[in-house]
């Protein structure tokens, strides 16, 4: 069901828009709180799902959520949403707490925190304390779709404008959060020398979910049975989650699900029924320049 966008305003705030922060496009819900992100203090056991934006942040989060803590504390799966249960570190909007307000006062172990930042901008105490990191990379070509999708249905996210200005500002790295492939080679980079960072991919978690769980499991020692993650992979499908009020995101008075749900789409390969063959040309010869210093590799189908 869609929600009643901004209640009880006659008329709906601008959008924002972007500006250069430390060399990254951001808008002010993502900085105004930015002493207090950078000084933020995190816990040897706390955990960091980092991604760019429509990478699969949420199904991540709910993986590790059900990891933790299906077992010990049910009720927490039917009466707070995910954004409330894994909060959004730099996150610093009107109508809900900050995400380090948010983050300090969770009382669970470990925490579950989410960040699109790149990665020269996450908090030092997260390295200091050697807290493990999971990254979620998507494709470029879905990842720009789901985030066009995204930027239109969120009326708190710039304005998008249309398809084909949209996806050559994503090729100019002018995108919330900036460029795509700054942040997935960053966060790549930094993998090779921090073995906390286990960097996963939105492709594979389509193309074999249970087979994922398990190598998260493996990375963060966690002791779940097989049964156990057999029941959360059944309820970490995209169908179900769609359906799933606590994770859908249809309570967050930003988004307007009569433009587009939150969970839009979740398959591989859809950009193909986006993109015209002149544009995936364009698109192909600029991440061949882009991409071509880094042994990271994706697929766009699967």
């Amino acid at each position: 069901m869609a929600v009643d966008i901004f209640k009880n305003k006659t008329t709906t705030p601008p959008r924002p828009s972007l500006f250069d922060f430390h060399g990254v496009s951001m808008t002010h819900s993502f900085t105004d709180n930015w002493e207090k992100v950078q000084n933020f203090q995190a816990r040897s056991d706390d955990i960091l799902i980092a991604t760019y934006p429509k990478a699969g942040t949420t199904w991540v989060s709910y993986i590790l959520d059900l990891l933790y803590f299906s077992q010990t504390q049910p009720d927490r799966q039917r009466s707070t949403p995910i954004h409330e249960r894994v909060p959004f570190l730099e996150n610093q909007s009107q109508n809900h707490s900050s995400g380090t307000d948010l983050a300090d006062s969770l009382d669970s172990s470990p925490r579950l925190i989410k960040t699109h930042l790149p990665v020269q901008m996450i908090p030092k105490s997260f390295w200091e304390q050697k807290c493990r990191v999971v990254y979620v990379a998507r494709n470029a070509k879905d990842n720009a779709v789901s985030f066009f999708h995204f930027d239109r249905m969120d009326l708190s996210q710039p304005e998008p404008g249309d398809w084909n200005s949209y996806l050559q500002r994503f090729m100019d790295g002018k995108m919330l959060f900036g460029s795509w492939y700054d942040h997935v080679t960053g966060w790549w980079e930094r993998k090779q020398s921090h073995p906390e960072i286990h960097y996963m991919f939105f492709e594979d978690m389509v193309e074999d979910t249970g087979r994922e769980i398990d190598k998260l499991s493996s990375f963060l020692g966690s002791n779940s049975t097989a049964a156990a993650k057999e029941q959360i992979r059944d309820l970490v499908q995209f169908d179900n989650m769609k359906k799933n009020d606590m994770v859908n995101y249809s309570s967050y008075e930003t988004m307007d699900f009569k433009i587009s749900p939150f969970m839009r789409n979740g398959k591989v390969g859809d950009w193909k029924n986006h993109f015209t063959v002149t544009q995936n040309e364009q698109f192909d010869e600029d991440y061949k320049k882009k991409m071509k210093n880094t042994t990271l590799q994706f697929r766009t189908v699967v």
